[in-house]
């Protein structure tokens, strides 16, 4: 693969060579896309940056592969067809949102064309230097939490003139949450009884609530990896805006559940002074995703026990 990469000077000159390079790169990436694949299309497409080093980010999301080029550029490339159209709303999203908010938030730089080697669009992006909430110190949490409460209000009071509606390309992330339903009724059948009638009796209130204020920005994708702080534990910057869209905010507020302990949940909340519905829907969120995630994506992606996010939320109704 290294002669492929070396020889990308002959790219531009030699149509016929320019052919064999991109078949012999898309078919070292058929299993995954890799940091010769984005030295192709860097040299291919924006020459200006072929002299800067590639490097996959230690954490990689699942709709984006993203790659560190150079010390202040990022390549974000979809990794399956069905997320072009994240990475395409994504895109106008930023543009939209950008200026309005004064928490940091991705900004586009360049955008890639499909081409032979690399069949979808692509961006490049200003990389923004911080750290995840797992690497905040445990007495700074909570003030991390409400700042992420702040940037989140900040985000809902944007003017949604230019937005894009909550539906399937945002994952639903903005609908009701009754949407996710027949999941949630289906996955709660492996749970022991008493724990499933006390999530039932929390999707059921849940349900009949409904967000009857005008639409508002959410993020979509409110975790732990999506939130960047300094080392002092303040909020630096949201990224991956891939689900942001205009709709009901509940689906936020799953991360108090997801990615909080009881007290940093309680200050998250009274942070973003969110209604009792709202709070419940959100509590739904973040039962559905607890409830179709493995123990393992639940500690490593949000942090905390999968049974024990569950319990919590089961325990949020009280039953007679």
């Amino acid at each position: 693969m290294r002669s492929v990469v070396d020889a990308q000077v002959m790219i531009s000159s030699a149509p016929e060579v320019r052919r064999v390079l991109c078949t012999l790169v898309r078919m070292a990436s058929e299993d995954g896309i890799d940091a010769d694949l984005v030295r192709f299309l860097i040299a291919e497409q924006f020459p200006q940056w072929s002299d800067l080093p590639v490097q996959p980010v230690e954490k990689q999301g699942w709709d984006n592969r993203t790659f560190r080029l150079g010390e202040t550029l990022a390549v974000r490339l979809p990794s399956a067809d069905g997320y072009v159209d994240g990475l395409i709303r994504e895109e106008r999203t930023l543009a939209t949102l950008g200026p309005q908010l004064h928490v940091a938030v991705p900004r586009v730089v360049a955008t890639g064309a499909p081409s032979a080697a690399f069949g979808r669009p692509w961006s490049v992006r200003p990389w923004i230097e911080g750290r995840t909430l797992a690497s905040v110190a445990p007495g700074d949490r909570v003030s991390a939490i409400t700042g992420l409460a702040d940037a989140l209000a900040e985000l809902q009071a944007c003017s949604t003139a230019d937005g894009a509606w909550a539906g399937y390309t945002s994952a639903y992330r903005g609908c009701h949450v009754s949407v996710l339903g027949e999941g949630v009724q289906r996955a709660l059948n492996d749970l022991p009884q008493e724990l499933a009638d006390g999530c039932r009796a929390l999707w059921r209130t849940a349900v009949t609530t409904v967000w009857s204020d005008p639409p508002v920005w959410i993020h979509g994708d409110v975790s732990p990896g999506n939130v960047l702080y300094d080392d002092a534990g303040r909020l630096v910057a949201l990224i991956d805006f891939g689900q942001t869209c205009v709709g009901d905010p509940a689906c936020d507020l799953a991360f108090a559940w997801l990615s909080c302990t009881g007290h940093e949940r309680g200050a998250f909340r009274d942070r973003l002074a969110v209604s009792d519905d709202t709070w419940i829907r959100g509590a739904a969120w973040a039962l559905w995703k607890a409830l179709i995630s493995s123990e393992e994506t639940m500690a490593t992606t949000y942090g905390r026990d999968r049974l024990t996010v569950i319990r919590d939320v089961a325990a949020l109704i009280r039953r007679d």
